[in-house]
Order: C-alpha cells, then structure tokens, then sequence
C-alpha cells in the first residue's frame, strides 16, 4: 500500500546531498496531519524521524516544530485513541536507536500538552494498562528506554501503585515470583537508583509511589553529593520535619541563600528565625567583598542590625570614610569609632604610594595643567595607564561614562578630570591625549587595557584620541592565568596588593576624596614597578610563569587607523621601541 493510500499527502522538501561532488534533490512523503484513522504508530514514528533527519533547522528548532506537530496529530483521531497510540508508540521507540530518548521525550511532552487541553481521551484504561506493561517491561529490562522516561510515562499516564498490582496479578498466575509484592519490588528498583547515587529519578518515584521509608541518611548522602535539587525535593514530600533538617544542614554548611529560601517558602521562621538575618550579612559581605558598597547599603534596607554589621566591614576593610558616612548618615553615635578600629586594618598589608616611589600626585581639570601634564608625560619612557568610572547597578542599561584618567611616570601621577576637561576643552584634550597614545617613544603599561579602551571610546566617540593607540603593553598578556587581578598579580611579583575597596565608589563626586585619589594613582604607579621588577628577573623564576626572564617586547601591540592593516591589535614590527633596557630599574 502506498503512502498516500493512508492518508499522505506529498510536501516537497528540497535536499542537497553530496554524491561524487553532485547534488540530487529528493522528495520526501510527509503526512498531512489530517487523518491519522488508517495509520500505525509505526508508520507514523518513521514519518517523524524522516522529518528530523531531514530538517534543515536546529536541533532545539525541530524539536519545538515536531512537538507540536504531534501534538495537533493527537487531536486527529489516532487509532484506537490518542493515549493508547503514544503508548503504543512508546512500546516501538526502542527500535530506532539512538533517536528513541529524544523522540520518547518529543512524544511524552506533545501528550502532556494533549491532555492539558483534551476534556477524555475516551482510552485512558486500555492506555494505562499498555503503560503499566511497558513500565514493568522496562524495569525487568526486556523493553530499553532510559529511566527518566520510566518515571514520566508513571507521570502522564498516572500510573499509581493499585494500577501496577492489578496489571502485575496477571503475571502472578505464570508463578512470576518477583510480582507477590510489588512495593517491595519497586523498592528494591528505586533502591538500585539510590546506590548509582542517580538520587532525582529515585526521589521522583519515591514521590510517585508515596513510600515514605527513607530519612535523614537518605537526604544528608543527596547533600554531601550535591544533589540539592533532589535534596529540596525529598524534604518537601517528607514534610516539615525534613524541611528543617534540611535547613540546618544548609546552615552548617554555611549555604545561607539556599536555607533562606527554604524557609521563606515553606513558612518555618518561628523556627529559624536568624536564618533570614544571617542570609542578609552573608550577602552584604559579598557585596562589600566585590567593593558594591552602595548596593550593599541599599540591601541593608535601613536596617539598623545590618547597617551596624556593614559598618564592621567597611571597618576591616580599611575604608574609614564609609564607616563615618554611615555612622553620619544613620545616627550611630553609640557605635564604636573608625579610628578605635583602624589597628584591624593594619593588619592587612597592602602596597602604598611611598612605596612605589610615587612623590606627587596632581589632579588635571584645567587647561594649563593638562598642557603641563602633557610635557611632563611626552618626556617619559614608560608610563602606567588606568581609567575609572561610577558603576552602574542597574541591569541592562548603559555603563557611566569615564570619569578620571591616570597617567603615572616614575614620580608622578595625573589624574585627569575627564569630564570636565571634555566639556571645557575637547579639542585640546583630544589633541593632547592623541600625541601620547599614539606616541612611538613611549611605552603605554595597562593591565586589561583594551576593555579600558573600548569604554573610553563609548563614552567620548567624537574624540580621535581613544581610536587608535601605540606601542601598548599589556601586563596581564605576560602571565598565563592571572589570579586575583591586579592586585593578586602586585602580590605576587612586589609582595603585596593592592586595596581594592573603593574600586566602585563614586568617581563622579567633586571633589573626589584623599583616599580615591591615591586609589587611583595606585592603579596606575603599580604597572611600572611590575613592569621594572619583570625586566629585571631579581624575582623568583617561580613567580614568573617558570621562566628566569619574560620577552616583554613580543608583547607590544598598536592600534593604529590604518586601512591597509588589520583592525585588531597586530604586533609592533616596524615602530621605534623606548630606550627601556631589560636591567633598567
């Protein structure tokens, strides 16, 4: 019989196939999805497979289209209903190979959707017992289908224990021995999940089956796995006895965000009421860990118990104007003062300007400053480049525009007002800044400079200056996986790091505070102590990636408008290098 005999119509679907360098187009007979009365399931999954093969769509593409398509197949009257056609499709699956799990989870979901809309399926008894064959064929092992399979066919045809023994007393009579009682049975099969530690498909048909037998050991081996899903699940059907055994574990464990949410949804604050204060400082110290101190503030919410532990960490991390601001700002009188607290904070050892050589520092927002900063810099070999910018915390939008510029030399850092100098005189800043990036007589040092480079580009796109550069070198580029930034790279090389806590305050502020400003003429001092330390290998051989000396100059790039040249970062070749010796300190 041929394919349009049984209801098929022919849609041309063009392929190009490769054989000896020609291409043939073929056809393929596809159903119409009008009449499914004289079509077998069989007939039916090779058709499916057909369409997957041949599809020219992704994978996720073709299975969203076939899914529904099967899904409008189940509203067209299959034979002998559309419940008992996905398990007899269910029953074949398994001879199609390796498409059967994809293809059984494509049917599973199309049914589900089916049965959400359908008021009967006028089958939903021979279906069940054809299902509950299967699910006994698959557990024994004669029929092969992966066990996610086994627990959704449990789920969608809602297969429940009573439904498993009647089906079962049939095999009873064949002295089938393993059937006598078939809650020990399944027990012993979810049993074989728990010890293969696969612990999602054995709590769901814990779940399914509502056997109860399992306790603490059961959740404390899915915890020290990791399986909190399973876990969290597990606890839920056990009940609030589970739940807030599962809560303290997470507590040890010092996982407050996950015993947080636990509690707030399962409403069991009488009996964790510092859970939810514990989750916030938690949060707070990550914040003020990753230098987010005003998000950090914002989440404390006025909380005065939050506030106060807050005021502790900007404590311990040497940030003493934040500790007055917001002892200020929230009326903390009676809290200890930041100076009482400072010993804390000398017990970190940090790098500090003196240190680096650094003499002065000298903010640029005027025209004869710049003009002087621009001497000064044009008569140096090397210099450290850094920028910085308000951090915006609102998702989606837009990063702040570029606030400050540093440009260090060996005794000097300049710090250049960049919005105002734009506002007040772009074109001599453009001027300016384009003479020494563009300089071959000196080196430019950065560390992750070109990300730099692009923000400075974004925030001032008529300047010229920022869309080309010369003879940069990038320090992070000279290490194989840096770890802990600039500060974790100063560490390792000069023997401390850098402070990092004000990394994300308010650059845009006027005047910028005694502590920014040396921040940031640390960011940039620090690339040519590096720089001068790496030169002259007086360091570990260790400290440098296992070689007693790094070639620097391989590592210089430019970025020159050149439209004969690529775009990207090329390496210098023909440019003049900086009279820089390998030993000069």
């Amino acid at each position: 019989m041929c394919l349009f005999e049984m209801g098929f119509e022919e849609k041309a679907i063009k392929l190009q196939v490769k054989e000896e360098k020609a291409c043939e187009r073929k056809k393929i007979c596809l159903h119409a999805f009008t009449d499914l009365t004289y079509v077998a399931p069989i007939v039916f999954l090779y058709l499916l497979k057909e369409c997957y093969v041949h599809g020219n769509l992704k994978a996720t593409k073709k299975f969203r289209a076939l899914q529904q398509a099967v899904h409008q197949v189940l509203c067209n009257s299959p034979q002998p209903g559309p419940a008992t056609f996905v398990a007899y499709c269910l029953y074949i699956l398994p001879i199609f190979g390796s498409y059967c799990e994809g293809f059984s989870h494509l049917i599973v979901s199309a049914f589900h959707r089916f049965l959400k809309t359908a008021a009967t399926t006028g089958d939903s008894l021979e279906a069940k017992i054809i299902a509950v064959r299967l699910f006994l064929d698959i557990i024994e092992g004669s029929i092969d289908h992966d066990e996610r399979i086994a627990v959704k066919i449990l789920e969608v045809f809602d297969i429940k224990l009573t439904d498993i023994e009647k089906v079962a007393s049939q095999s009873k009579a064949k002295n089938d021995r393993r059937f006598h009682n078939v809650k020990a049975f399944l027990e012993q099969y979810i049993f074989g999940f728990i010890e293969s530690e696969s612990y999602m498909t054995a709590v769901n048909l814990l779940e399914h089956f509502s056997i109860r037998q399992s306790g603490e050991s059961f959740l404390v081996k899915m915890i020290e796995k990791k399986q909190f899903r399973a876990a969290e699940k597990w606890a839920t059907f056990m009940g609030k006895p589970m739940l807030s055994m599962l809560v303290q574990e997470y507590v040890d464990r010092n996982k407050l965000k996950s015993a947080y949410l636990i509690v707030k949804k399962n409403n069991l604050q009488q009996e964790f009421p510092v859970v939810h204060h514990k989750y916030k400082e938690s949060a707070l110290k990550k914040l003020a860990e990753k230098a987010c101190w005003d998000v950090a503030e914002a989440k404390a919410n006025g909380d005065r118990q939050l506030v106060e532990y807050l005021v502790y960490l900007a404590m311990e991390a040497g940030y003493l104007e934040k500790v007055d601001e917001l002892c200020n700002r929230y009326s903390l009188e009676d809290f200890p003062k930041a100076q009482e607290h400072e010993a804390i904070f000398l017990q970190h050892c940090f790098l500090n300007l003196n240190e680096l050589g650094v003499e002065d520092i000298i903010w640029v927002d005027e025209l004869n400053g710049l003009g002087k900063a621009t001497c000064h810099i044009e008569g140096s070999k090397v210099v450290g480049l850094d920028c910085e910018w308000k951090p915006n915390y609102v998702k989606g939008s837009k990063p702040n525009k570029v606030s400050i510029m540093q440009i260090a030399s060996d005794k000097k850092v300049f710090i250049l007002d960049l919005m105002n100098l734009y506002n007040d005189v772009p074109d001599v800043l453009d001027n300016c800044l384009t003479h020494i990036l563009r300089s071959p007589r000196i080196l430019k040092l950065g560390y992750n400079f070109h990300c730099d480079v692009k923000q400075l580009a974004q925030s001032y796109g008529d300047l010229e200056c920022f869309k080309c550069y010369n003879m940069l070198l990038d320090i992070q580029n000279m290490f194989k996986d840096p770890r802990g930034g600039l500060s974790g790279l100063a560490e390792k090389i000069l023997g401390a790091g850098l402070n990092k806590t004000r990394r994300n305050s308010n650059w845009e502020q006027r005047p910028l505070s005694q502590n920014q400003l040396e921040y940031a003429a640390l960011d940039a001092a620090v690339l040519i102590q590096i720089f001068y330390r790496v030169c002259d290998h007086s360091h570990t051989a260790d400290a440098l990636d296992g070689h007693n000396k790094i070639e620097w100059k391989s590592y210089i790039v430019s970025h020159m408008d050149n439209p004969r040249k690529s775009r990207k970062e090329c390496r210098l070749r023909k440019e003049p290098e900086p009279e820089v010796k390998d030993n000069e300190a």
